[in-house]
């Protein structure tokens, strides 16, 4: 594809070349100048240069020299023009060798066949109409020689050769006619480079204009480990803030051990990165390129919170349909026990065993009514749009509202202040669902004053605003800490189970994450880390 803007350059570029060739050929002509005149001074003309009229030779030389550095200068300035210029340094060159063939006896000399280089070097650097003028003046200075030294000076030693000017007359013409031909196809070709390396520079820059800007993170490394390139969302996800980076510590430490064993022993090819200096976790995938004589290796870096906000499509469609059976097959049924067992404890001839088995009956079915609730919010969440809202003024409304609600003391839940204005982007509505159900399960496990504390602050490294939900209590048995987030446990007689796991995923579905941050037997720590503020829209 052909792009009209970069044309002048083309002109350009090629004009200096021009120019330099044509410099070239002016450094033959003071070279071979100079050559003659040194000989000249040293008085070492080898036959026959020179043997007809040594004195015109010597002046000639001189003249030869002369025009040449004026040539030089005209070259430098570029004036006059390219094309007119070929011509008149060609038309000297004819001249000025046809003399020096005279003074040194004619054909013989070998001159004709500087003549030619000098019609060669025209035909080579003009093509046109011009340089078959030129072959025939110098065809023409050839026999003109011949002639004058038969009519003229027919009584030197030297015999007229129309043959021999006849064939160098025709060389003359044969020259520049191919001349012509391997110009015309060399500037083809050079006009075609020209624009197919233009063309390959614009798909570079355009290459990297794609890469820089990919939602993916891309390392190419060297067999050293070297980081030879690295896209804007690799130094995003990998904590890096500094533009011109050889290696990092964080590269060596997260990815150094896994590409070694995926070389070197046959290790996985995909592996999960959990960056603990800002909380991200990486899926990460390596392609080794033999491209160049040393390999390198390509380096995909994903978010995983951003993959798994893509799977909750699928997710929510499969527990969608999950759910309705689940309705149609269960709740009918829950809801006749339910009201049976209502109607039974208002019996009037029940016993008091009888009951309790009531109240067993009634607790049961709402805790299992409870739990078909929990399984349908999910599966019925609506689109999830994340706004961008000020965080402090948010909590401290939620703070108000939850010691409202359970009827705490002022103070309860204390809000740690954040002197910088903090912004954050997920779905209000969402958020409010999380940190009530994060704030449920701190209260009932804290012990003294404050029961919870909130801290809000920016991760230095990734800079991702995040959230810290503190407990007071006795911390996280390490039994239960890797189940945690998994449906259906509990640790609660009459707790679902469902609290925490539907609390991760509406982090997910808002590209946020939630995580045990610290554990330890003075109490809990759990953080949730906002998605990137410069990254808007729909999530889905």
């Amino acid at each position: 594809m052909e792009n009209t803007h970069n044309k002048p350059a083309i002109t350009y570029s090629q004009n200096a070349m021009n120019w330099q060739a044509l410099s070239y050929f002016n450094y033959y002509r003071i070279l071979l100048s100079v050559l003659f005149l040194l000989l000249i001074y040293m008085d070492r003309l080898p036959q026959p240069l020179g043997g007809l009229d040594k004195p015109l030779f010597s002046n000639v030389c001189h003249i030869y020299l002369l025009l040449a550095i004026v040539f030089n200068f005209l070259i430098h300035v570029q004036f006059p023009r390219f094309k007119r210029q070929i011509a008149i340094h060609v038309l000297t060159d004819i001249i000025i060798l046809s003399l020096l063939m005279y003074a040194s006896d004619g054909l013989s000399s070998g001159f004709g066949l500087l003549i030619a280089i000098a019609v060669a070097g025209g035909s080579l650097l003009r093509v046109d109409k011009i340089a078959i003028l030129l072959a025939a003046i110098a065809t023409l200075s050839v026999l003109g020689h011949e002639l004058y030294i038969q009519f003229i000076v027919f009584h030197v030693h030297a015999t007229p050769n129309y043959t021999h000017a006849g064939i160098l007359g025709a060389t003359f013409f044969i020259t520049t006619i191919i001349g012509n031909i391997l110009a015309t196809r060399a500037k083809k070709t050079e006009i075609l480079a020209k624009k197919q390396a233009i063309e390959i520079d614009e798909l570079a820059k355009l290459n990297e204009h794609i890469v820089q800007r990919m939602q993916s993170g891309i390392l190419v490394l060297d067999n050293d480990m070297n980081i030879l390139l690295i896209n804007e969302k690799a130094k995003q996800l990998l904590g890096q803030q500094e533009a011109d980076i050889k290696k990092t510590e964080d590269i060596y430490r997260c990815l150094q051990d896994h590409i070694h064993r995926w070389l070197h022993d046959n290790g996985p090819k995909n592996v999960i990165l959990k960056l603990a200096e800002n909380d991200v976790e990486l899926q990460t995938s390596f392609i080794k390129l033999t491209l160049v004589a040393d390999y390198q290796i390509l380096v995909f870096l994903s978010d995983i919170s951003y993959l798994q906000q893509r799977a909750q499509q699928l997710k929510f469609a499969s527990l969608g349909r999950l759910t309705a059976s689940i309705a149609h097959e269960v709740r009918n049924p829950l809801g006749a026990i339910n009201h049976a067992g209502q109607l039974l404890r208002e019996s009037a001839s029940l016993s008091t065993e009888d009951q309790r088995l009531t109240e067993i009956i009634n607790d049961h079915s709402l805790r299992i009514n409870n739990i078909i609730e929990n399984v349908l919010s999910i599966s019925r969440r609506e689109k999830t749009t994340a706004d961008e809202f000020a965080l402090m003024p948010w909590l401290e409304k939620f703070i108000e509202e939850f010691e409202t609600r359970f009827d705490l003391a002022k103070g309860a839940v204390q809000l740690t202040e954040n002197k910088q204005p903090l912004s954050v982007r997920m779905d209000p509505s969402q958020l409010h669902q999380v940190l009530w159900n994060l704030c449920e399960n701190a209260m009932r496990y804290s012990q003294g004053r404050p029961l919870i504390t909130l801290s809000c602050a920016v991760n230095e490294v990734s800079q991702r605003p995040y959230l810290d939900i503190i407990d007071y209590g006795l911390g996280i048995a390490d039994a239960i800490k890797e189940q945690l987030f998994e449906p259906f446990f509990t640790t609660e007689t009459k707790g679902s189970g469902l609290g925490l796991y539907l609390a991760r995923e509406l982090c997910v579905a808002n590209r946020a994450t939630l995580s045990l941050q610290s554990n330890t037997p003075h109490g809990a720590v759990f953080r949730l880390s906002f998605m990137p503020t410069d990254e808007q829209g729909e999530l889905f």
